[in-house]
């Protein structure tokens, strides 16, 4: 039996920046997830998930009221218990909690301090990625973007994304994680998983960091 492959994804960015179309590219990646013999997934989950509202795009784990807060640091004391149960499996995760950093100091006046979490989060083996593009590149994004969106007012103003993913950079650079800042201004999410496939083979992040890399065949984190 080959070496399991049991990558720990986390990508950050601001809007339009395709990290949700990443995703589901990365969920595919036969270098990232193995040879598929039959159709599964590894887990995908979002700090997006609006959550805490019955109402759609209200209040969740990024953009909670103060009388959320309590319930929001609970939230990710209880991802990252999975994440520590089911350390021998992938994950994938799209938006988190540097997501809710630049949200919160941004547009509440709240910083909250992750380093906790961060350091659990290295422990496990996983590795952020950062996507960004190039200012040009937002109006292209946008028009693609309003072409499926059900909220397409949220997409108005291409200057706060911008000002946005300058403030995530700053925090992304913070970060105690092994980071790939990732450049998707070419809109092609599948030659974008395939730098972040490079980045994790050469930095081993393919599998337990515990484990030893034997040089055995790779397979799937179902064993394949």
């Amino acid at each position: 039996m080959g070496k399991k492959l049991c990558p720990k994804i986390l990508l950050e960015g601001t809007r339009l920046t395709g990290k949700t179309e990443l995703a589901f590219a990365l969920n595919e990646h036969p270098r990232i997830v193995g040879p598929r013999r039959y159709r599964y997934h590894s887990p995908l989950v979002s700090a997006e998930w609006c959550g805490f509202t019955d109402t759609p795009w209200g209040r969740g784990l990024i953009n909670f009221a103060p009388d959320e807060e309590a319930l929001a640091l609970d939230t990710y004391a209880t991802w990252i218990r999975l994440f520590e149960q089911l350390r021998y499996y992938s994950w994938i995760v799209d938006r988190f909690h540097l997501s809710t950093r630049l949200h919160q100091r941004r547009y509440a006046g709240r910083d909250y301090d992750f380093g906790w979490l961060e350091e659990r989060l290295a422990a496990v083996g996983f590795r952020l990625v950062f996507c960004f593009r190039r200012p040009e590149s937002f109006a292209a994004a946008r028009e693609a973007r309003l072409r499926v969106s059900g909220n397409p007012s949220q997409y108005e103003d291409l200057g706060r994304f911008i000002d946005e993913q300058e403030e995530m950079r700053e925090l992304v650079r913070g970060s105690i994680l092994p980071t790939l800042e990732l450049d998707v201004s070419d809109g092609d999410p599948h030659a974008a998983a395939g730098r972040v496939a490079d980045h994790l083979e050469v930095s081993g992040g393919l599998h337990a960091p515990w484990g030893l890399d034997d040089g055995s065949p790779r397979v799937g984190n179902r064993g394949g």
